[in-house]
């Protein structure tokens, strides 16, 4: 049963937990879910619980309504992405900026995004920091800082191309064009997309299957496939592998897993 925890109540984020699946709700459908600073100190706090909760296991994370996961900064605000002098932008820059995107992206549970509608700017930057990336057959997908006279910050652009590789980054970022869901499968963006109205039963059973896998495997992997990217070459990212590999033979539930394999039945995983 779904149960709105107690202890988190958010100002511009829904926090809901059925079993070992937490759902995020980005919840301004009136703005359709435009983002703000609130937003992203809600998101760390929010992801933070998560992980010190070991009966989690996995993390749907979506927006509140059926046209948007979210428009992206507030551009009603006069002061929304303005400074008054480069001395005040430059005395604004610290690895602060980062928190909500490394919240996410350094994150050790399986986070799927469920993109119901627009993602554009800042929130189809924070999609591509999730592990999986499903949307809805209305989603649309973009970057439109650079016609507004920005940039893509936080190294969206890079994320981007890691997706989808250079010359379509960069086709994306510097026409600052919407993508449709469709394109966004074509081009590996997206794993999956669907009707609005199957999207929400999709992403659970992702999040359902990820949350039933070993979950320090599951960790070890996803930090294999972030951190690996960080490497240089081939053979460090192989190399730092192994003892991963080592730790997790060492594990009780990898010992269960191999059991149950055995004596063909459902093996119970405690993350040890």
């Amino acid at each position: 049963m779904t149960q709105v925890s107690p202890q988190f109540e958010f100002e511009m984020l829904r926090y809901e937990v059925d079993g070992p699946v937490a759902t995020l709700t980005i919840n301004r459908p009136e703005k359709r879910n435009a983002w703000s600073s609130t937003l992203s100190h809600e998101l760390v706090d929010a992801f933070a619980a998560i992980e010190a909760d070991p009966t989690i296991r996995a993390t749907i994370f979506t927006g509140a309504g059926d046209k948007a996961f979210s428009a992206g900064a507030d551009l009603g605000n006069e002061r929304t992405h303005r400074t008054s002098s480069a001395g005040e932008a430059l005395a604004a820059v610290t690895p602060r900026g980062m928190d909500v995107f490394n919240a996410v992206a350094d994150h050790p549970k399986p986070i799927v995004a469920a993109i119901n509608g627009f993602a554009v700017g800042i929130g189809c930057l924070i999609t591509l920091c999730c592990d999986i990336l499903l949307a809805s057959d209305n989603a649309e997908l973009g970057l439109p800082q650079v016609p507004l006279g920005i940039i893509p910050a936080y190294g969206g652009g890079v994320r981007l191309a890691r997706y989808v590789g250079r010359g379509k980054a960069m086709e994306m970022v510097l026409l600052g064009e919407r993508i449709t869901a469709e394109e966004g499968y074509r081009v590996g963006l997206l794993n999956k997309v669907v009707p609005q109205a199957e999207l929400a039963p999709l992403a659970r059973d992702y999040a359902q299957r990820l949350a039933a896998l070993p979950p320090l495997a599951v960790r070890m992997a996803k930090e294999s496939l972030n951190k690996g990217l960080d490497i240089a070459n081939l053979k460090d990212a192989a190399q730092v592998d192994t003892y991963r590999f080592a730790m997790l033979g060492q594990t009780e539930d990898s010992r269960e897993a191999h059991r149950a394999w055995r004596e063909k039945r459902t093996p119970r995983f405690e993350g040890r």
